[in-house]
């Protein structure tokens, strides 16, 4: 086999045995092919697509190119991953809520993609925290905190990490081919008894649409439980940010709000519904209801927080970041209101285009190897259905520079549209899937 003529076949639509995908994977990993032949191949895929038994040959192919990771805990080892949404930080409330509600959870997580944040980034806005622990000192976390949120290793689905930073700087985020082996290839890998998958749909999700969204839940729990892993997908709204922040600190603060605080809201809901299912399929409680309202619990009663700040001490984080969060995050220099020109209703948020302008901040990549700059972001952005008068301030611009801070405020004045009626607002927990 060579990629030349796996290449041909995927660009002519032909069909590809699951021997030329085995193939093309280990030389992913291995680095049999270059980085040209691994951006045709994602080109390829994404323009052609795959049928479902070449995806499912994929992501076994990707999970197979390295370790395969087992289990020995006094609990199922659970995990949760989201296709990806603004000013989504469900990740970094949910893993410690399932610890502290009996569940064991080796997160391995991702960092930004396209114009979305990645939760590795906004753990990484915390100083001191490495998210990249060998596997000896994962384990230790995971067995004593309950829960570790980790970058993949490199002996990890070392496929899917060569093929994501490609994805990333190609125009190849949007592949459900591409998404379905990426994410399940190191979910796989981390030897789960149970896996929630948050697909989000809307302005700010990768999926637009409800059609593409219920297309790539049951490509994800088709795949996932064909290779015997217990797989359920929540469809969940993404038509404006989750939490009113974009950016690796500002997310994080909001997430230190709702665990220490009485801030409740989008974030708990989703971690609710997402966790509700996930411990009913673990075992740990009678049905999702009992699961749902347990992860709330354990976020009103602060165990979720206590969890937390085990995993970030842990990790290398400050011991006691739970109890003095705000002085140790870091904070832009430039902070610029934007302004409403008219009065109205907000009827609308471009997500995708408010995630593009902390991209341009510097909180997020344009190609492979930027810094990210954990500061930049906007902060109290304007939800759906609300009314706002003339001069009013519609988000915050976080920079670190005025001419950046200048055009984020013209990208955030862009994404929002106002109108003389509220809109219909859509249901936040949509459907599940599996």
């Amino acid at each position: 086999m060579n990629a030349r003529a796996i290449l041909a076949k995927l660009r002519a639509g032909d069909d590809v045995s699951r021997d030329d995908l085995t193939w093309f994977a280990q030389a992913l990993a291995d680095g049999g092919v270059s980085d040209a032949q691994a951006g045709a191949f994602a080109m390829a895929v994404c323009l052609n697509g795959l049928s479902e038994d070449a995806r499912v040959a994929l992501t076994l192919a990707m999970r197979d190119s390295g370790r395969v990771l087992s289990w020995d805990l006094d609990g199922p080892v659970l995990d949760k991953h989201s296709t990806g949404g603004v000013g989504d930080c469900v990740s970094l409330i949910l893993a410690p809520a399932l610890a502290a509600c009996g569940a064991f959870v080796p997160m391995i997580s991702g960092r930004g993609l396209g114009h979305t944040g990645g939760t590795l980034d906004k753990l990484e806005a915390i100083p001191g925290v490495g998210t990249q622990p060998d596997e000896a000192r994962f384990r230790q976390i995971v067995a004593q905190a309950g829960c570790a949120i980790v970058g993949a290793t490199a002996d990890i689905a070392p496929a899917d990490r060569r093929l994501y930073a490609v994805r990333d700087v190609s125009a190849t985020v949007d592949s459900l081919d591409l998404i379905t082996a990426s994410i399940l290839s190191k979910k796989l890998a981390a030897g789960l008894d149970g896996l929630v998958l948050d697909v989000k749909v809307g302005s700010g999700a990768f999926m637009k649409d409800l059609p593409a969204a219920r297309a790539l839940a049951g490509a994800l729990t088709t795949t996932a439980n064909a290779a015997g892993c217990r797989t359920t997908a929540v469809i969940s709204d993404m038509s404006q940010p989750l939490v009113p922040s974009l950016g690796n600190a500002l997310e994080v603060a909001e997430v230190m709000r709702v665990l220490t605080g009485p801030v409740r809201g989008p974030l708990v809901e989703v971690a609710a519904a997402l966790g509700g299912v996930l411990l009913a399929n673990g075992g740990l409680v009678a049905d999702v209801q009992d699961g749902a309202e347990a992860i709330a619990r354990v976020i009103h009663n602060g165990e979720a927080a206590d969890r937390f700040g085990r995993m970030i001490a842990a990790m290398g984080g400050p011991v006691g970041f739970v109890d003095s969060w705000q002085r140790f995050l870091p904070e832009a220099s430039v902070i610029r209101e934007v302004k409403a020109t008219s009065a109205g209703y907000v009827r609308a948020i471009d997500g995708e285009a408010l995630g593009l302008a902390v991209v341009d901040l510097g909180g997020g990549r344009k190609v492979e190897g930027d810094t990210v700059n954990p500061a930049v972001g906007l902060s109290d952005v304007v939800r759906l259905g609300a009314q706002v008068a003339k001069g009013q301030t519609l988000a915050v611009v976080h920079a670190s520079r005025s001419d950046h801070a200048d055009s984020a405020a013209a990208a955030v004045a862009g994404a929002l549209t106002l109108g003389a009626a509220a809109p219909d607002l859509p249901a936040l927990i949509i459907e599940r899937v599996g």
